[in-house]
């Protein structure tokens, strides 16, 4: 899988100049990436919608700047308060909620249910 954004934007927004953690930054991106696919309900051959890749980008300087503090909820010392919310696409949830829209893509959320009585 191509990732849909450039490790070298990640390393600008995230104000990194060697190469030290790019194995690492490759890794976010990729994870990142799959896992929007999957919110967005892509298959594996479908292509990635570029007007969305913004979203891989923000999170992925999210999911960095989380390292070595991996799911704190809340923390605080000395005046300082850190709180990690429970996903990082909480914020974008209305642009993938509006892109699956306009894209017809079901929600995976709504089904129906069929009950049936064996002792008919």
């Amino acid at each position: 899988m191509d990732s849909v954004i450039e490790l070298q934007d990640l390393k600008t927004m995230l104000q990194l100049n060697t190469t030290d953690q790019d194995g690492l930054l490759k890794l976010i991106i990729k994870n990142t990436t799959k896992a929007l696919r999957f919110k967005l309900g892509l298959s594996a051959g479908k292509e990635f919608p570029g007007e969305l890749d913004y979203i891989v980008l923000e999170v992925c300087v999210r999911r960095y700047n989380r390292l070595k503090n991996e799911g704190m909820a809340s923390y605080s010392q000395e005046g300082e308060s850190i709180t990690f919310k429970s996903d990082d696409f909480d914020d974008f949830q209305d642009d993938i909620s509006a892109w699956k829209e306009a894209n017809n893509v079901p929600d995976a959320s709504l089904g129906s249910a069929r009950f049936v009585n064996p002792f008919r």
